[in-house]
């Protein structure tokens, strides 16, 4: 089955740089030219030589575009394209120009709707109407502020009209790659034209966008923000070299009902589980491993049947850059934070004979952290001379709060370890190193715990660095010179590592 086709929207502010942009594009189906966007908009000149077939827009300001001119103008500039053999042009449900829709028997017509503050409740009964004005295609697109709103548009889908619906905003990324699962002729690439919208390289190289149909597999990350996550570069690169139809795909969520319903409404496979969800999906997973009951917190689900089975694959992933640098046994630990990272790292600490100790603004919840370690809560800050080991389990200092550190004390220890890896080198890391201390970045958590969620899902194990190499990519670090796994001197350029964003751990 053939996948939707790929839209690329292009604006400039000239004539002349729209059409050197059209033509420096590569790997679109179809162009969009927002000649809204253009102080000089000549119609001729903007179709004239195309390569591709064209969507020509000209979208006003009531309808989030830029154009300035009258109405009328805005009509004439509309059905010159049309005369002048523009392959569409997009019309706006309700903007009066029917006469466009007549003229060509709604042939070469994109009938759209744009709601930027949600999902109207009348929504079915407008794009009845929209159906039923005869126009080629139907093009809605309204603000997701949930996975659940893009619900609305799954129940739009219609095998018997062309129709493209998107969901705009973070929650409606999903809608753009997984076009083909809500029955979209196509979707829009592009750089931020609209709300949520993403690049055309990002889309096809990273998403695999030109593979996915409706019978491709849907796997994803739930958790919120996602904005910097690299589980998508690795586990596609992962799913590519397994020969795997399926894609993986940001979920950023609300709550973790809001995720379920999503999930369960697309069939999606399995999920990787981060910030602010670990917990919360632990408790309404339908059957738990044992190490994730100790943990209290998960970060994998796999679907068997119609029950959402989970793991936590965060306890060995943090182990493993540990094992050839440090003697756990006996050594004082200190933990930063009490969430769910920092519960896989408390009980990851005591499986090896560490003394535990977790710190966090809220006692109270370091305590029960503490608790599945058999060891020891407080609050910040971390008292002096009390720790071999000092472990960030906080968002804290992720893109793009980069100025920010979890820890005000003095690093008067050994190993200081950051879970983050984006930036490449936090805050946290430059001041460890600067005192002296050995420091770890997470990265090879990550690679670690994404190799075991990958064999859990799959059955097949990745062949080993294929997800290194792809999160180095996408972080945009040469094989040659990343340090990740590598002890760095005090006031060495980088430090061990790479700093996580808080999406994935």
């Amino acid at each position: 089955m053939s996948s939707p086709l790929l839209c690329v929207t292009i604006a400039a502010s000239t004539t002349a740089e729209l059409r050197q942009r059209r033509d420096a594009l590569a790997g679109a189906d179809l162009v969009e030219l927002r000649l809204d966007h253009v102080r000089d908009p000549d119609v001729a000149a903007a179709l004239a030589g195309r390569r591709a077939p064209v969507i020509l827009t000209c979208r006003s300001k009531a309808e989030g575009g830029e154009f300035q001119g009258s109405e009328t103008e805005r009509q004439r500039i509309l059905a010159d394209a049309l005369r002048l053999g523009a392959e569409y042009v997009d019309v706006e449900f309700g903007a009066g120009f029917d006469d466009l829709i007549r003229s060509t028997g709604g042939k070469r017509i994109i009938l759209s709707m744009h709601d930027f503050d949600g999902v109207p409740g009348d929504l079915p009964a407008r794009v009845r109407a929209m159906r039923g004005a005869g126009a080629d295609v139907v093009k809605v697109a309204v603000f997701a502020r949930s996975l659940w709103d893009n619900l609305a548009l799954l129940d739009l889908r219609d095998a018997s009209s062309k129709s493209v619906l998107i969901g705009m905003g973070p929650s409606g990324v999903p809608t753009r790659l997984l076009a083909a699962h809500f029955g979209s002729a196509w979707s829009y690439a592009g750089d931020g034209y609209a709300p949520g919208q993403i690049s055309s390289g990002q889309m096809i190289n990273e998403f695999g966008f030109r593979h996915i149909t409706a019978q491709t597999a849907i796997y994803g990350l739930a958790g919120s923000p996602l904005t910097h996550s690299i589980s998508p570069s690795m586990h596609s690169a992962a799913f590519r070299a397994a020969g795997v139809d399926a894609v993986y795909v940001p979920m950023p969520a609300s709550s973790a009902d809001d995720f379920l319903a999503f999930a369960n409404a697309l069939h999606v496979r399995g999920a990787s589980v981060t910030i602010p969800f670990k917990v919360d999906l632990f408790m309404k997973a339908d059957a738990v491993d044992d190490l994730s009951k100790r943990v209290g917190a998960i970060n994998t689900l796999k679907r068997h049947h119609s029950k959402w089975m989970a793991r936590n694959t965060d306890v060995s992933g943090f182990l493993t850059p540990l094992r050839d640098r440090l003697k756990l046994r006996g050594t004082r630990a200190a933990i930063l934070g009490a969430g769910g990272a920092a519960r896989a790292v408390a009980v990851a600490l005591a499986s090896s004979g560490a003394d535990v100790r977790v710190y966090a603004r809220n006692q109270s919840r370091a305590e029960d952290v503490a608790r599945t370690a058999n060891g020891r809560g407080g609050s910040l800050p971390v008292p002096p001379k009390s720790w071999d080991l000092l472990v960030n389990a906080t968002p804290v200092g992720t893109q793009p709060a980069v100025d920010d550190t979890p820890f005000s004390g003095d690093f008067d220890g050994r190993i200081v370890y950051d879970l983050i890896y984006n930036p490449p080198l936090t805050r946290f890391l430059k001041e460890a190193a600067a005192a002296g201390c050995e420091t770890i970045g997470g990265l090879d958590m990550l690679v670690a715990q994404a190799e075991d969620q990958f064999e859990w899902w799959t059955g097949r194990r990745p062949a080993a660095g294929l997800m290194r190499q792809a999160a180095l990519a996408r972080l945009g670090i040469g094989i040659d010179t990343e340090t990740s796994g590598k002890s760095v001197a005090p006031g060495d350029s980088v430090a061990s590592g790479f700093s996580r964003t808080r999406s994935e751990l």
